[in-house]
């Protein structure tokens, strides 16, 4: 009764003073589009490790102790002499941004003959008239380091590292999200167009939509940070998974004009009406995202967060907004009412019909397979190259003249220097170390660091941690890096028994630990959540297990294919990608039950699912093309491999998804009809004479 006295009064005020409400909204968003040149972004993925993980502690302590961050790129420049190459180290210096540069006379005595040093440190740094340094760029300077720096190369060098990476995303990041807008939204209003029987209702659903995604975008800078990768995808998922409710409510709307002259009464019903089904869809999605808080890792609970309050702001928006704008442009929309492009496709419930058996046995037989295959994924675990030509080539021109370059940052206690030199001669024998860069190594064992320079002592000495820079030729992640991790570590635990280690392959090697125990975690808690409000709306135990089964059988398949296809896969967007899939998705089951449901207590079953997928199929259809839209217009416009790998997991799950509810759900509701009448409350179904009843 609470309930229904609150909703007669908030469909009575949008109804009466519209205008009203419409102005606010529009002024929050407005409000919003200002604040979010002002919402700070994080391009630093391994700010959302745990602060309890051993690299996180070693960066907590390196902070504490150390003016200088650890190396984060490399710069080569070709046709110097070791003279110049001196020169142009000194010029390095001077970069804004740039706190330490590392070369060949940190490692050896450059005033004696370099052909008298080790063949192949000598060659880490200096090769063929070609000089590599190693450079730490500071934490927010990125962006003016990597432009001075590419003036300084441009003509004969090339740079690379992760601090690139960071620059070239802080420059792309606001052109993709606009370029993937641009793409998504005229498709999103040509499918609106031949699918509805105005020419404006795409309007009304876009402009709902897009007062939610301003709002969201702007109100995140109340938060400390939000990562690139959520305002990279956000927008587009925030859109793609709520513009069914905008379509619920406004169909919902047409039909009560039907029954009534009174234009604000037939809002009012449609709002009543279509409150049930818009909030049950919201309840699945939002759960769904909830999943992610949970995670240990900062990343899933920033996208979720960021998710979670989208979709509010988008129910919020759809039901009080949106109502308020249509009765603004309710004239205009009678005037641009036109015949439906593609008709309701009432008969394809009979086509599908024919086929649900054969379907359902084949998707049984794929579905085996690809759940045993999808556990057996290669996964990465970084945030994603940027995938530019310019980038691409800059860093192959590195690593083909000087091999890749690694740094991993060790801290040990110090005052001993004669065990920190052992501990060093024991680093540089292990495979795949090239070279190791310490304060023992620069002045030996004998002279006091009392007479010795500052700029020598403050890179690797402080007032209790000597650092050393242990630099290998593995890639940033991988089985090989991992394992050089755990060699490293427990090459450092003979000589201290205190000590920290850190770097990106180190970051990366405590992330898969991580991630991999969140996987569980988050993925059970999605699947019963959604399964209690799936339970709760049928008031059934067995529908939940039929829904979700579908739904988790297009989710095995999608994730199968990379298997198949012999190709890694992002494990961070392995797992938003499974809570997205099952939140965003499982409504399309709902709504095709829920359907199937209504006419079972009118009809036998086999009329009763005909109709059902005749009413359903275009809506489905509309949501699901969609979603898969979004998805490919990530992969398309992105340059960021976490990002592409994501929306194009995305969009073929969308369409495996569709699939399923259409073409195997029907056979399984079908099949368990009588286990469904048994196991749900007041089913009420039909209970004819038919031998199909």
């Amino acid at each position: 009764m609470i309930i229904y006295g609150a909703k007669k009064m908030i469909t009575r005020i949008v109804t009466e003073h519209s205008k009203a409400v419409v102005i606010v909204f529009v002024a929050l968003a407005l409000v919003c589009l200002l604040l979010i040149p002002s919402v700070n972004t994080n391009y630093n993925m391994l700010d959302y490790l745990p602060s309890d993980v051993p690299s996180t502690i070693s960066i907590d302590v390196m902070t504490d102790e150390f003016t200088e961050d650890m190396p984060n790129a490399r710069v080569m420049i070709t046709g110097l002499s070791i003279t110049e190459a001196l020169e142009f180290k000194a010029r390095l210096g001077d970069v804004t941004g740039v706190t330490s540069v590392t070369w060949l006379d940190d490692i050896i005595d450059l005033k004696t003959p370099i052909e008298m040093a080790d063949t192949g440190t000598v060659e880490s740094y200096y090769k063929d008239g070609s000089a590599v340094f190693s450079i730490t760029i500071e934490t927010g300077l990125e962006l003016d380091a990597y432009a001075e720096l590419t003036a300084m190369t441009e003509a004969s060098g090339a740079i690379s590292g992760n601090a690139v990476n960071v620059a070239t995303m802080q420059e792309l990041a606001t052109s993709e999200v606009m370029s993937a807008m641009i793409i998504l939204i005229p498709l999103v209003i040509i499918l609106l167009i031949i699918t509805s029987n105005s020419w404006i209702e795409p309007i009304l659903f876009l402009g709902a939509i897009g007062i939610a995604v301003l709002i969201n975008m702007g109100t995140n800078v109340f938060l400390p940070s939000v990562s690139n990768i959520t305002m990279s995808i956000s927008p587009i998922l925030q859109l793609a998974v709520s513009l069914d409710y905008a379509i619920f409510l406004l169909h919902s709307f047409e039909r009560h004009c039907q029954d009534t002259d009174d234009v604000k009464e037939a809002m009012r019903r449609a709002m009543r009406s279509a409150f049930s089904s818009v909030t049950a869809s919201a309840m699945t999605t939002l759960f769904g995202f909830m999943a992610l808080l949970f995670m240990r890792f900062g990343l899933g609970s920033d996208l979720g967060l960021n998710l979670l309050k989208g979709v509010a702001f988008s129910y919020i928006s759809i039901m009080l907004f949106l109502p308020a704008f249509t009765l603004c442009m309710y004239k205009l929309l009678v005037k641009t009412r036109h015949k439906r492009i593609i008709p309701q496709m009432k008969k394809i419930g009979g086509g599908l019909m024919k086929i649900r058996i054969p379907v359902l046995i084949l998707a049984l037989i794929v579905v085996i397979p690809c759940f045993l295959a999808q556990r057996q994924n290669s996964y990465t675990y970084g945030s994603g190259d940027i995938a530019m030509a310019k980038l691409e080539d800059s860093a192959k021109a590195i690593e083909d003249t000087f091999g890749k370059s690694n740094p991993l940052v060790i801290l040990v206690p110090n005052g001993d220097v004669a065990r920190e030199n052992e501990l060093c001669r024991s680093l540089n024998k292990l495979d795949h170390i090239t070279s190791v860069v310490s304060y023992a190594g620069m002045v030996g064992t004998a002279i006091p660091n009392e007479f010795l320079d500052e700029s020598i002592t403050a890179n690797f000495l402080s007032e209790n941690y000597s650092r050393i820079i242990a630099y290998s030729d593995t890639a940033e992640e991988g089985e090989e890096a991992f394992a050089l991790v755990k060699t490293v570590r427990d090459t450092v635990s003979l000589y201290y028994d205190t000590y920290y280690t850190s770097g990106q392959t180190a970051a990366l090697y405590d992330m898969k630990e991580v991630i991999e125990s969140d996987s569980l975690k988050v993925n059970t808690f999605a699947i019963i959540a959604i399964a209690l409000i799936v339970a709760i709306t049928f008031k059934s135990l067995s529908l939940p297990v039929i829904l979700l089964f579908v739904i988790e059988s297009a989710i095995w398949i999608n994730l199968s294919t990379p298997y198949f296809q012999g190709t890694p896969i992002v494990y961070i967007g392995y797992l938003i990608i499974n809570t997205v899939q099952l939140g965003a998705t499982i409504d399309y089951a709902i709504l095709l039950t829920d359907t199937y449901r209504r006419y079972r207590m009118q009809m036998p079953k086999r009329e009763a699912m005909k109709e059902a997928i005749g009413e359903c199929f275009m809506s489905i259809l509309t949501s699901a093309i969609i979603m898969s839209a979004a998805g490919v217009c990530l992969a398309l416009t992105t340059s960021n491999s976490m990002v592409e790998g994501m929306g194009i997991l995305l969009g073929r799950g969308t369409i495996l998804s569709f699939l399923m509810v259409l073409c195997a759900l029907p056979g399984l509701l079908m099949i368990f009809d009588k286990v469904i009448a048994k196991t749900t409350i007041k089913s009420l179904f039909y209970k004819g004479d038919s031998k199909d009843a």
